[in-house]
């Protein structure tokens, strides 16, 4: 058994996959797996870009299924949450699991970062006045 475990904590986190998809009128970025430089954390900037494009300014992250950033991950949130105010929009994250959070909040981002414990929460939380798409 003990060997299973190391196993375990040895491999490495899970590719990141992205998906989108329209919820109460915010764009909702679903995110899976790890979210580091290896993984191209860029695709999620550039999830991000092109949603704005589509003149999305209300964007959720949720990150349900997200257990590990790297630091070049953190950029991307930082990056990804700079477009967005950038183009008068806001953008949010959800669901965080506890390392995660505890991430944001040793680096300070949790000050930045709107955070909410769960989507319903933080689809409601957005103002009314922005449109999206």
């Amino acid at each position: 058994m003990e060997n299973a475990i190391g196993a375990l904590a040895s491999q490495p986190p899970p590719k990141m996959q992205l998906s989108t998809r329209r919820t109460g009128g915010v764009a909702v970025v679903d995110i899976n797996g790890a979210i580091t430089y290896a993984d191209g954390s860029v695709k999620l900037h550039e999830t991000v870009r092109d949603l704005l494009n589509e003149d999305n300014r209300k964007i959720l992250l949720n990150l349900r299924e997200v257990h590990y950033i790297d630091s070049s991950g953190l950029g991307e949130l930082m990056r990804s949450y700079t477009s967005v105010r950038n183009q008068g929009g806001e953008m949010k994250v959800a669901n965080l699991t506890p390392r995660v959070h505890d991430l944001l909040k040793m680096t300070r981002m949790d000050a930045i970062f709107r955070i909410n414990d769960d989507e319903t929460a933080a689809i409601g939380s957005f103002d009314n006045s922005q449109n999206v798409s």
